[in-house]
């Protein structure tokens, strides 16, 4: 085993720029492979923390028929009490309260329709870090009665801007058609873009009016402290308000954590897909040192070298020019992974509007896939195995007359 061992490293630099190349190409297809697979987790995981932190929270409340019809009677008949035990629970960040119904925006310009919020300007701030989304009007203290907050995708689409005049138009809690004209007191811009333009938000207690609501409320937004007790602490509220639904930020945006899973089989495949290609220049080479060597392979079967050693001698080169250039690309992928996870890649203009119309932001924050190594050295090893089979079978089908033959 040793001396097979020793035959092999000291073929595979007998041709040193060849084996160079080679080990190269190693380096570069496996630094692409894990750069992608890094970048895909950085988006995910970013993308999950503006669904938690920016959007839904944890996890949200609602009267069970709310969910199916989105009628604005079905507000949250135990408020009070449902409020007070969030409040007082340990896991409990922050939490806001909100009025949602279906309405129609209209200006001179048009008109679209919208899902109209009512809040608590202070606590949804808290919640879904909404005073950190204002393009105009950004030292807004509170939300006036009459105020309204747009997207800034819905205000191009209108042809609005702050100070304008806008009419909302929905049908209250005993079915009648309200109309209501409000001043876009501020304009937002989130990382998604989509709701940007079909959501707007209005203070809680001037809709409320209008709905023929006092207090009452139809949803409300949990944030915890952790991630960690979010199963349990919805469990627990499924238990103490049977009435309601309880559903999880996974309940509520379920095509984050269907994009989630995608994304990690669509990383695996490219980090394959970029491997295998790498092998049909582990292939070629290890098939030109098998033919400019058949003198030599000849001469060895002809001394009695068998050819479960020679294909042992074979795998091993093919494995060892494969891992020789995994450490160095190992390394350098951390270090640039690292550096960019501290920059952030941003992306401008066009990339800006893309990846916001899928709801990501334009900075990606990439991070080092660590739970994935056992994943990536088993698909390079494997690959080295592939790669090593055509050569193989090539130098066993040499016969050592014919190898000696020149």
């Amino acid at each position: 085993m040793k001396l097979i061992l020793q035959m092999a490293w000291r073929n595979i630099w007998r041709n040193k720029m060849r084996s160079l190349i080679i080990i190269f190409s190693v380096v570069i297809g496996l630094t692409a492979g894990l750069f992608v697979l890094s970048l895909y987790k950085g988006m995910i995981k970013a993308r999950i923390r503006t669904v938690i932190e920016r959007e839904e929270g944890h996890l949200q409340i609602h009267d069970s028929l709310f969910v199916k019809d989105k009628d604005p009677v079905y507000f949250l008949r135990n408020a009070d009490l449902l409020a007070r035990s969030i409040k007082g629970d340990k896991n409990t960040r922050c939490f806001s309260r909100r009025s949602v119904v279906q309405g129609m925006v209209s200006t001179a310009t048009g008109s679209d329709g919208v899902e109209v919020f009512g809040i608590d300007f202070t606590d949804e701030c808290k919640v879904s870090q909404l005073d950190k989304k204002l393009l105009e009007g950004k030292s807004l203290p509170s939300l006036p009665e009459n105020g309204i907050i747009i997207g800034n995708k819905l205000a191009k689409k209108l042809k609005l801007k702050a100070g304008s005049k806008l009419v909302l138009t929905f049908t209250d809690t005993a079915y009648n058609m309200v109309s209501a004209a409000f001043r876009i007191a501020a304009i937002l811009e989130s990382e998604n873009a989509v709701r940007d333009e079909r959501m707007v938000y209005v203070d809680r207690k001037g809709l409320n009016q209008l709905l023929g609501l006092t207090d009452e409320f139809h949803e409300i937004s949990i944030l915890l402290k952790a991630d960690e007790p979010l199963e349990n602490y919805a469990d627990q509220m499924r238990v103490a308000f049977p009435q309601s639904i309880v559903e999880t930020w996974m309940d509520i945006s379920p095509e984050t954590k269907l994009m989630s899973d995608t994304v990690n089989v669509m990383s695996l495949i490219i980090m394959i897909i970029i491997l295998m290609a790498l092998a049909f220049g582990i292939v070629n080479t290890m098939l030109m040192a098998v033919l400019e060597r058949r003198v030599e392979i000849g001469l060895m079967m002809a001394l009695g070298f068998d050819k479960r050693r020679l294909f042992f001698l074979i795998l091993l080169e093919t494995i060892l020019l494969t891992l020789a250039g995994t450490p160095v690309a190992l390394m350098g992928s951390w270090l640039l992974i690292e550096r960019l996870n501290r920059t952030g890649m941003t992306f401008y203009r066009v990339g800006k509007e893309m990846m916001s119309s899928f709801g990501f932001s334009n900075i990606i924050y990439p991070e080092f896939p660590s739970e994935k190594l056992f994943m990536v050295l088993a698909i390079v090893i494997g690959t080295a195995l592939l790669a090593c089979i055509i050569p193989a079978f090539k130098a066993l089908g040499l016969r050592p007359s014919d190898a000696l033959r020149k």
